[in-house]
Order: C-alpha cells, then structure tokens, then sequence
C-alpha cells in the first residue's frame, strides 16, 4: 500500500515539474517575440454603415405643384408618382409666387399644407417652394433632400416666359412623367364655381335644374351665358372601378377594432375636413366615412350642391391618410341596422358645418346612435365649410375670371393636341 502511494506522489510530482516547464518556456517566447496585436471589433458606427450597404437606399421623389383646392386629380398625381419611388418628397409653392405666376390662390399656403400632408402617398413636405425649379433648388433637392427624380404631369408647365418649368431637371436626365388625370383641374372647379354664382343670380329655373343635373351626372357640356365665348367644363370625370381599387385601403377593420363613424357631403373637400377627420381617427382604430349623395345633398344645401359630383367626392376622402374606409352613398339617418353592419362603436360630427338646423328637428339624423349612448360631437379645428371656399371665389370674382378665361385657352390646347400616355 505505501509502495503504490509513494508511486502516485512521484508521478503527480512530475506532471507539475513538466507543466510549469512548459508554462514557463511559452512566456519566454511570447516575451521574445514581442507584444502580440489582438484585433479590436469595429466600432458601432462602421458596422451601421456595413450594414447599410448591405440594403438598397430608398428610391425619393420630388414633386410641386400649387395644390390650390386640392382635388381627387392632385391625389392621384402624387399617387402615380410615389409608385416611381419608395419615398415621395412634396414641395408646396408660395402664395407668392402662384400670385406672381397664375393669379391669387384660393386657398392660402397653411391650408395647402394641411391638405397635401393629408395624402396617404406623401412622406414629406418642403413649403414654400419655387414656382420653377432654379439650378440652386434643383442641386439642393439633390444633394440636400437626396431626391433621385423630379416629377411632373404629361401636360406642360410653361413660366411667364414661355419657357418649361422642368427644363432643367430634363437635362440631367433626371425628370420623369406621369400621366395627367382625366376630367379635373383647379380651373375647372373654380369655373363650376363661377358659373353656380352666375346661374344662381339668374331666375331662370329651368337653368337652376339643368345646371344641378349636370354637376350630378357629370355631363361634359360646355355652357356659356357670360356672352364673352368662353366656356366653362363641367365634370368630364369618368370613374372606373380600377381607379376606387387605386384609392382605396387593403385592409379592413379587425374583431376587436374600434370603429368610428362619421358622414357629410365633403364637397370641395378641404383642410376643414381634413382636420375633423383626424380628430375622429384618434378616437378608434379604424375610421369609417359616409359620403352622401348628390341627391341628399341637393335637397338639403340647394339647387347648385354640390359642386363635385359623389364619385369625385369619394376619392377626395379615399385619399386622406387618416380614413380607412368610405360607404360611397350613405343614408342620411345612421340606422340601427347600419351601426349593427358595420359593427360601429361611435359616431362623431363636428361643430362646424353647412347647417346644423338638423340637429334641432324631430327628424335628426343622429337619433338612433345618441339614443343609444354613442354619438358625439367634436369641436371642428378650423372654422372653414364649403360655402367658406365659394365666398373666396365670389370676394375675387374678376381676378379668378381672367386667370381662368387664360387658363382655359391652355387646358384646351393641351386636349386637343395630347396623345395617349401609358400611366396608372
């Protein structure tokens, strides 16, 4: 037993002696070769920048525009252009310089800016930007703003000058088109307008209904009973199935969403409405908007209502970033049934509007859902209606007159000369 125990001892005796031989002739080297550089991991910043390069850079956009009573054709323009990119960058021009370009605006820049940031395809916005896009403005958007392309309709913009607004951007071969919409301008909205002033002085009635059928059906008869020979468009808007698809959101509400609901003409859909229906938005999950017809709106605002006929009206909202859904046609009174359907948990008004002498009838709208506990009125943000943007048109009567009269010369060159242009 002693023997074996001595021999164990010995042998761990000897593994250490070796073990610490060879620890020791390993430090020696280390020590005679010099200090060894253990590499460093790159810092934080450089691995971002690897990471990167590894994803392809977002595609950005630049288009302007006046945007002055924006309407379903400006809507489907910034659509158009944001499928040319994956971020759309949107310069709104000056009061200014419209002024000193077309004539007054209608709506002024704040409102402008309001609608524009309201569209579902825009990412940002620059203000006050340049009627035409000088060398300095162009290399900022560049090399400030990183846009990739520059961005405008297939009708021309021509400056004061007669010169192309986007010559510029052409030479660099960085502009590209997109396909003018059919049957809307601003001109021909503020024409509608003028000739609704015209017509509701006249006491003619015959005048009164033709002209009130023709902004519903959407009739493309020229009318002149200014005597000066200039024709003012009605609605040549033709709608489409695919284009509701274009506007329209993919998804629907889900089990447990809380649905809001609210309605109203929406003619001449403007930053009033807008800011209503952001406010509405913030109540749910999920906003719900009725648009009412141009029958419903005739017998309760008049003759001339509305200006936009239901399809024109229905896009407008479509494209509002903060609606995910439109009942195109809705019933003047929320049913029971309706609110059952649609599964709404609240239905909303604002304080401002065309008339409000409904809420005091027998016969409110708003009945069923205020019986019911769900009903709510919401202070407006902004004191502005329809007949707001009318009264500004009226209040300028002569100067909107003249700009349109030249712009319809344009718009006319511009129909009977166009070819087809291969857009979406």
């Amino acid at each position: 037993m002693e023997a074996g125990a001595g021999s164990s001892s010995a042998k761990l005796v000897a593994a250490c002696v070796i073990g610490g031989i060879v620890l020791g002739a390993s430090v020696v080297a280390l020590h005679l070769a010099g200090p060894v550089a253990i590499p460093a991991l790159p810092p934080v910043d450089a691995l971002r920048r690897r990471f990167r390069r590894g994803r392809r850079r977002p595609v950005r956009v630049y288009m302007d525009g006046c945007f002055d009573m924006m309407h379903y054709g400006h809507c489907n323009a910034l659509r158009q252009a944001r499928a040319l990119g994956d971020e759309l960058i949107v310069g709104v021009v000056s009061d200014h310089e419209i002024t000193a370009n077309k004539g007054p605006p209608v709506t002024p820049l704040h409102e402008r800016l309001i609608m524009v940031r309201a569209v579902k395809w825009v990412h940002d916005v620059i203000p006050d930007a340049p009627y035409a896009i000088t060398e300095d403005f162009m290399n900022k958007l560049f090399n400030e703003y990183n846009i990739d392309y520059i961005i405008h309709g297939d009708d021309p913009c021509l400056l004061p000058d007669g010169t192309d607004a986007y010559a510029l951007a052409k030479k660099v071969g960085r502009f590209k088109q997109i396909k003018r919409t059919e049957g809307v301008s601003t001109t021909d909205i503020v024409g509608r307008m003028l000739l609704c002033v015209r017509e509701r002085s006249a006491s003619d009635s015959h005048n009164h209904s033709s002209l009130q059928r023709q902004f519903s059906h959407g009739h493309g008869q020229k009318i002149d009973d200014s005597g000066s020979g200039s024709g003012t468009r009605i609605s040549h808007f033709l709608p489409t199935s695919r284009r509701i698809v274009q506007f329209s959101n993919s998804r629907g509400p889900g089990p447990d969403s809380r649905i809001v609901y609210i309605d109203g003409a929406f003619d001449l859909f403007h930053a009033g409405h807008v800011e209503i229906l952001r406010l509405a938005r913030e109540l749910g999950d999920f906003l719900l908007v009725g648009i009412h017809t141009d029958q419903t709106i005739s017998s309760t605002r008049g003759p001339h209502r509305p200006i936009m006929n239901l399809h024109e009206r229905s896009l407008s909202v479509l494209a509002c970033r903060y609606v995910d859904e439109v009942i195109i046609g809705a019933p003047w009174d929320v049913s029971k049934d309706m609110i059952t359907t649609f599964n709404i948990s609240l239905v909303v008004h604002g304080t401002i509007a065309e008339n409000m002498d409904f809420m005091k009838d027998d016969l409110n709208p708003y009945a069923v859902p205020r019986a019911m506990g769900i009903y709510r009125r919401l202070e407006s943000p902004l004191d502005i209606t329809t007949s707001t943007i009318i009264r500004r048109i009226v209040a300028n009567h002569e100067a909107y007159q003249k700009r349109n009269e030249k712009k319809e010369a344009s718009e006319k060159k511009y129909y009977d000369s166009k070819s087809f242009v291969n857009g979406e």
